[in-house]
């Protein structure tokens, strides 16, 4: 997601979703398989993996229509205050595609991680939900926090959310950020952005053993691949509307 890079320029992705020729279905090295410490695997095992895009305002009119994508995850909120004035339109169009989708909070852990978590459900709760709906923390940002006081703020979201809609929420982060600031969040499905890795062939950072959805790439718009099928993603989610 990046969304401090974001903010530099206005992204024109929306625009060229339309020449987006990422494959779903590729095979890549299963993301389970042994893994040496330049990212190449051992195993000769290979997988299907599952194509996804994410968007923010910065897509306002991302053409979910035309996209290869079969999911999709979108910005609802940021911080105490920020609403995505694009969250419906998104919402409604990927309900009306009918496939996987999630909606993600920025966090920024100079606020209290209760008040931002339930910024975050209220917007997302204002709108009408499916099973296996998804819900994500993106955490990249420290606020001038330290390690210790950002690992316990992530932990504190994600508890609550989950405490209040029965869903264990996705991790979302860039490699380094998350081997950093991730130790002890295990018990949450992993989305890792790497770019310098082929799609798939990330290895889990800290704790994790495995990663649920890599970004390899953020052009012409965020791309992402998942080890898991879309109904093995939907089982992540919601278990009813």
């Amino acid at each position: 997601m990046r969304e401090l890079t974001r903010r530099l320029t206005l992204s024109a992705a929306g625009a060229l979703l339309a020449g987006t020729t990422a494959i779903a279905g590729a095979t890549v090295p299963a993301h389970a398989s042994p893994v040496e410490p330049d990212g190449s695997a051992q195993a000769a095992e290979q997988q299907t993996l599952t194509y996804g895009q994410d968007v923010s305002n910065h897509q306002p009119l991302h053409d979910w229509v035309s996209s290869p994508a079969q999911f999709g995850i979108i910005k609802a909120t940021e911080g105490t205050d920020f609403r995505d004035a694009a969250f419906a339109r998104h919402w409604s169009e990927l309900g009306k595609k009918g496939i996987v989708r999630g909606a993600y909070h920025y966090a920024h852990p100079g606020n209290d991680p209760i008040a931002e978590a339930e910024h975050f459900l209220s917007m997302v709760n204002s709108q009408p939900s499916k099973p296996g709906d998804l819900l994500v923390l993106d955490l990249e940002t420290t606020d001038g926090k330290s390690v210790e006081e950002v690992n316990a703020w992530a932990k504190a979201w994600l508890s609550h959310v989950k405490a209040e809609t029965g869903v264990t929420p996705m991790f979302y982060s860039g490699w380094n950020f998350a081997d950093t600031y991730g130790k002890g969040l295990a018990e949450y499905p992993l989305w890792v952005a790497h770019y310098s890795k082929p799609k798939g062939t990330v290895t889990p950072p800290a704790d994790w053993k495995t990663w649920t959805i890599h970004q390899y790439s953020d052009s012409p718009i965020d791309q992402n691949v998942s080890a898991l099928s879309p109904d093995e993603l939907r089982a992540l989610g919601r278990a009813s509307a």
